[in-house]
């Protein structure tokens, strides 16, 4: 089932302002985690399936995946250029 994506307060912003080659990677990884959070992401922290990270060549995003929402919500973005 697909996820709904969202953005926590200030990692839209992060995304619009990287080139436009890296945005695009992260929306194909993002579009990818909202198809399979667990799949196409990695553990971050401890492996409690709600708290994920998502890491591109230059971006890392931390996630928050809403099993009962179906949503998928960027809490943090670094672009690591």
């Amino acid at each position: 089932m697909t996820y709904r994506l969202k953005y926590g307060t200030g990692t839209e912003a992060v995304h619009d302002a990287m080139p436009p080659a890296e945005s695009e990677q992260l929306a194909l990884a993002l579009a990818a985690a909202c198809e399979d959070p667990i799949g196409a992401t990695e553990v971050y922290g401890e492996d409690d399936g709600v708290v994920r990270m998502l890491a591109t060549e230059h971006a890392i995003a931390v996630l928050l995946v809403g099993q009962v929402t179906k949503t998928l919500t960027v809490l943090q973005l670094s672009y690591t250029g």
